[in-house]
């Protein structure tokens, strides 16, 4: 059976971008490979393919063939995608090729020092060739069979062979010295980005302890079920999503939503795997299996990401294909016409278009985006926001509008009951008519899955009247006006305000009370006549006023609330977290026409919300961003951010992150650009070496990828 789903693997052996480029050609021409992307900062190799067993084997022909490893084809939950290790001598290969070069290499410079034109010491150098050159060869000769395109080792190893030609053996070897010294330090720099993937991976532990009957076992988190009992011991990191069942603790999330502080768990919550246990052991009921849960969700969104190439580095990719040809061709020029023209003699001009050649490697340019882009995707997850691909960080960065939906975003999305008030003088604390009337709407609403609903089951729980009344008979929800049932042979309706037709004094007052802003709910039994309001209240999320303050600091031109909730609520809602706009009592696809009036007349867009019926809005939006915590599945797979934990602050955050990423972007292309610049006029004038060159171009890709890796320092919220 074949799969046609993307597939994920791990290539070894990633020396520099060109690699990655190279690989990714011959890979793309493989029958039945419909597309090929390969992230050289984490070497995650992302193949559109059915994966019959001859088209496995040809892809582990092709690897092979041009010097990597295939290490591993990654599952999907984050036991199965540790990162497996390569042998010592794999590890070390580059490390013992540069130390016998060094060696020979310093032993031939010595000699010519004691012994001019010393015979033994260009036999020496020509050793340190052959020990960093024939490799270079082989698969600089497999690599040009398959993929049929000049790349950065055709340069490379025309350079090293020219300078032989010309005598010059020990700035031969000096250039095959120096280029294997680059690459193992771009690949050393490169691994700072991959650790901070493999961290997040590993985060879950790979085993639990399960409970049976009186006994408990410790067994692999790939093996528990679905409502299998788990212990977690005090200190203990969960390897599971599951419900606390029983106990109660201080879990440590910020491996998963980047918040700091621990949070308080006990009886009921929901706990994710990868979160670290307090001082309180927890029974978990484990909800969702090892491939499913919030840490392998994360590590897909992530590879997803990675594969997902920006506009810039489709940019990138496409300049440095036609850059290099170009100076090719500048080279060929050097070569040729000065000395046809009687400029000097052919091995002065041969040698000086040699530098061209090296110069003329796109390494630096192609490695200045996706380093940067894979480090501000790292740096964000590990913060809990997850953004998905290099194209949705250019999108935060150029963001002019926010809009936000109001339950669940800028608010809590917990409604609670704050006041009620019946008809005629009272006592609400003890009035026996307003217990009685809470009672009849909790009986009512208890199967309901509205918010409005749950919070009157709770008030009446909270005020001990929850079991006052068996659950209603003939239920019905009124459509646009609420629901009713029959209670104790009494019928009994909850609805909104906005419905009522009397205006008798209660109406009167509950209507005020909407009118201040508040959502208010009416009780009637209208068997008995009597009836009430209960005052709702959704209390804004702690960091929605400061999120809005920092947007602005941004420079965030506008803010706007979008709701379907009475324009009163709104109204006062928008006052407390600052929002520019309000637009209130909105179905779902009014907010989307909503969206986009605001793209039409601002363009860069981001909407955030959290429930099902904002999804289409999300994906109108120039960036969708969801709540993670509180968010429908819906919402987090349309929205291209994600925000895992309740902190909104994370959202002008992430834009912050985002701005610096781009920032970084651009200075790299401009610093690999102006060094190959200077050193191409130098090299025409013959104020260049050949070992000067290759010193250039490797600091220059050392340069772009120390650059790009700040990302990764990008500061925290406070």
């Amino acid at each position: 059976m074949t799969t046609t789903t993307q597939n994920a693997l791990q290539i070894l052996g990633m020396d520099c971008a060109n690699c990655a480029k190279k690989l990714e050609t011959a890979l793309a021409t493989l029958p039945g490979v419909k597309g090929a992307s390969l992230t050289y900062p984490t070497g995650r190799l992302y193949l559109d393919a059915d994966l019959t067993p001859a088209l496995r084997e040809q892809i582990a022909a092709t690897v092979e063939a041009l010097g990597y490893q295939l290490e591993y084809e990654r599952g999907t939950s984050a036991e199965e995608a540790r990162v497996h290790t390569q042998d010592w001598l794999s590890r070390n290969r580059p490390l013992i090729t540069i130390a016998v070069m060094g060696v020979l290499l310093a032993a031939a410079l010595l000699l010519n020092l004691v012994w001019v034109q010393s015979t033994l010491a260009d036999y020496l150098a020509l050793a340190a060739i052959a020990v960093g050159g024939i490799p270079l060869t082989w698969r600089t000769l497999k690599a040009l069979v398959r993929t049929r395109k000049i790349d950065m080792d055709v340069l490379m190893l025309i350079a090293v062979i020219g300078a032989t030609a010309l005598g010059d053996y020990a700035e031969a070897a000096a250039t095959a010295l120096l280029l294997t010294i680059g690459e193992l330090l771009e690949h050393l720099a490169a691994d700072r980005a991959r650790q901070e993937i493999s961290s997040l991976i590993n985060t879950a532990p790979t085993e639990a302890l399960l409970l049976e009957g009186d006994g408990q076992r410790r067994v692999k988190a790939s093996d528990l079920q679905i409502g299998d009992l788990v212990l977690v011991r005090p200190g203990e990191r969960l390897a599971v999503d599951g419900v606390i069942v029983e106990g109660e603790s201080a879990l440590e999330e910020a491996a998963i939503t980047g918040e700091s502080l621990p949070v308080e768990k006990g009886r009921g919550d929901e706990v994710f795997a990868g979160t670290i246990n307090g001082q309180g052991a927890l029974t978990l009921r484990v909800t969702c299996l090892a491939q499913d849960n919030i840490l392998s969700r994360i590590v897909k969104l992530v590879e997803q990401a990675q594969a997902r190439q920006s506009r810039s580095e489709r940019f990138v990719d496409r300049f440095a294909a036609v850059y290099t040809p170009i100076v090719v061709g500048v080279a060929l020029a050097i070569a040729i016409i000065p000395p046809l023209l009687g400029y000097g003699d052919w091995h002065v001009w041969l040698y000086r278009a040699l530098v061209p050649l090296v110069v003329a490697c796109p390494c630096a340019l192609v490695i200045s985006t996706p380093v940067t882009m894979v480090s501000g995707l790292a740096r964000a997850t590990k913060s809990g926001v997850i953004i998905k691909g290099g194209s949705y960080l250019e999108r935060l960065a150029q963001l002019k509008v926010v809009a936000f939906d109001k339950t669940g975003t800028l608010t809590l999305g917990k409604p609670r009951i704050v006041a009620q008030e019946c008809a005629g003088p009272h006592d609400e604390e003890n009035c026996a008519t307003c217990l009685d009337l809470l009672a009849k709407a909790a009986s009512v609403e208890r199967r309901s899955e509205h918010v409005l609903g749950q919070a009157v089951t709770e008030a009446a729980a909270l005020r001990g009247v929850s079991e006052h009344y068996p659950i209603a008979e003939d239920v019905q929800v009124l459509v646009g006006r609420g629901i009713a049932g029959r209670v104790g042979g009494h019928q009994v309706a909850v609805g909104s305000v906005s419905r009522q037709e009397e205006l008798d004094d209660l109406i009167e007052r509950a209507r005020r009370a909407q009118e201040a802003g508040n959502t208010v709910l009416v009780v009637r039994d209208t068997c008995c006549a009597d009836s009430c309001f209960l005052t709702v209240a959704d209390e804004l999320r702690p960091s929605a006023a400061e999120a809005i303050r920092d947007l602005r600091a941004l420079g965030i031109q506008h803010t706007a609330m979008l709701t379907g909730d009475h324009f009163a609520v709104a109204e006062r809602l928008s006052k407390q977290a600052g929002v520019d706009q309000v637009r209130a009592e909105l179905l779902p696809e009014m907010k989307v026409e909503a969206v986009r009036g605001l793209v039409e007349r601002y363009g860069q867009v981001a909407m955030v919300g959290d429930g099902i019926n904002d999804a289409p809005a999300l994906a109108e939006a120039y960036v969708g961003v969801a709540m993670g915590r509180s968010g429908t599945d819906v919402a987090v797979e349309t929205a291209g951010v994600t925000l895992l934990g309740d902190d909104l602050r994370r959202l002008p955050w992430a834009i912050g992150l985002a701005r610096e990423v781009m920032r970084l972007v651009r200075s790299n292309i401009v610093l690999a650009l102006a060094i190959k610049l200077v050193f191409l006029v130098l090299a025409f004038f013959g104020l260049t070496t050949l070992w000067m060159a290759v010193v250039a171009d490797t600091g220059s890709s050392l340069l772009v990828t120390a650059n790009g890796l700040r990302a990764l320092r990008y500061r925290d919220l406070a």
